[in-house]
């Protein structure tokens, strides 16, 4: 089977391409290479996926003549859209790049779907989207009108507008809801990443809400593993689906909703400590407000996910973030 990747030289994506070539599949790869972050560690991800069943293409998702074209010259069976410009906070900076690579994107992937007789599409969508909901664990039941940020709402918007084409085209679409995601080849732009660096070099790392918050970090290894599985498991219709009470997570069209977290939320403190025994310095922490944008707590309610792929994540923040500073170590030739 033949699967097309975009955002490949991202984190999850370039993760996911590895598991999937090592499963046999052939792998056509898309990504743009911006420099959001680190153009370098793009490069350094590529460089892994050297493999005979691997192609890449340098390209924007904005660009549909070239979107086209690939889709019409590769003809692949599966598409998982993971590009995106990720980040709350980045997205209260400089909105005009989300619509353009979250929504003009999108779009640009769904119509190219549509025209080449996807058989399944899988897209990244976000724990963001909860937004003010303070109702725990967050299930994919739930009603998420009210996003705190422009990336959670283009998520949404995702999501929205995968569900317009499963109903008016039968294309069966899956979006995930990623969980906080750590682990080897991450972006610097994250809290491992930064905290991690920062520890080492001796520097502060800023601690938002005062330490008082609680994520369900979720390895990277436990989210290509739930994906991997879920490739060939296009969404199914609903039969019990009922317009008098809509359920959001399913539909009456081909369409589901995942989350893919740990279901075990760990506290930022908690999360810290682990760095810093791993690393074996203690951090300087500079407390901080929570941030705009920002939510206090994520729990995720996997049941769905646990049902149909007889998997859920698992890895502990130990063992994960221990995995990641030996990357960190590793790559940039840090000693400790």
């Amino acid at each position: 089977m033949k699967i097309l990747i975009t955002g490949v030289a991202g984190f999850i994506g370039s993760n996911l391409a590895k598991r999937l070539l090592d499963l046999n599949y052939q792998v056509i790869g898309l990504d743009n290479l911006n420099n959001y972050y680190s153009v370098s560690l793009k490069e350094s991800r590529l460089k892994f996926l050297g493999d005979e069943n691997f192609y890449f293409y340098k390209v924007n998702l904005e660009d549909l003549n070239a979107i086209n074209s690939i889709f019409e010259k590769e003809k692949p069976e599966v598409v998982i859209n993971l590009a995106a410009q990720a980040g709350v906070r980045y997205s209260i900076e400089n909105p005009h790049a989300y619509i353009e690579s979250n929504i003009v994107g999108f779009i640009n992937i769904l119509e190219a779907s549509r025209h080449n007789t996807i058989k399944h599409l899988i897209y990244a969508s976000s724990s963001s989207v909860y937004g003010a909901n303070t109702s725990l664990p967050f299930s994919v039941h739930d009603n998420i009108d009210h996003p705190l940020s422009l990336y959670a709402a283009t998520k949404k918007a995702n999501e929205l507008m995968a569900h317009t084409y499963s109903s008016l085209y039968n294309i069966p679409t899956t979006g995930l809801r990623f969980f906080t995601v750590y682990g080897p080849w991450g972006r610097p732009d994250m809290a491992l990443f930064m905290f991690t660096k920062n520890i080492i070099e001796g520097k502060p790392i800023n601690v938002f809400n005062n330490g008082e918050m609680m994520r369900d970090f979720t390895f990277v290894d436990d989210i290509v593993e739930s994906i991997s599985r879920l490739v060939e498991k296009p969404a199914q219709p609903n039969s019990e689906w009922s317009g008098e009470t809509p359920d959001p997570g399913t539909s009456y069209a081909p369409y589901k909703i995942y989350n893919i977290g740990n279901n075990s939320p760990v506290n930022l403190m908690d999360f810290i400590e682990a760095i810093e025994d791993k690393v074996g310095k203690k951090a300087i922490k500079n407390y901080m407000p929570l941030q705009a944008g920002d939510v206090p707590a994520t729990y995720a309610d996997v049941a769905d996910l646990y049902r149909d792929i007889d998997f859920q994540p698992q890895t502990n923040i130990k063992d994960g973030v221990g995995k990641f500073v030996d990357w960190y170590v590793d790559y940039y030739g840090v000693k400790l």
